[in-house]
């Protein structure tokens, strides 16, 4: 299963979920439901420029690890 720990990175940077929306150029709330990894598919696009904004690589946001 695909983890992701959008939240942690956020804190690490101390950026808030509107300010992230606003320089990603997505809404609050698609924000929003990355962070709670209820997303079910993120644009390669989307990803990058987040990772760009938070100056981090994706493996910083997304991780694998099994169903137990």
């Amino acid at each position: 299963m695909i983890h992701v720990q959008l939240d942690v990175m956020m804190a690490k940077r101390h950026i808030t979920t509107t300010q992230l929306a606003n320089l990603v150029g997505i809404t609050p709330a698609n924000i929003s439901i990355l962070k709670t990894g209820k997303a079910k598919a993120v644009r390669f696009s989307t990803l990058a420029k987040i990772c760009q904004v938070l100056d981090c690589q994706p493996g910083d946001i997304l991780y694998y690890a099994e169903e137990q």
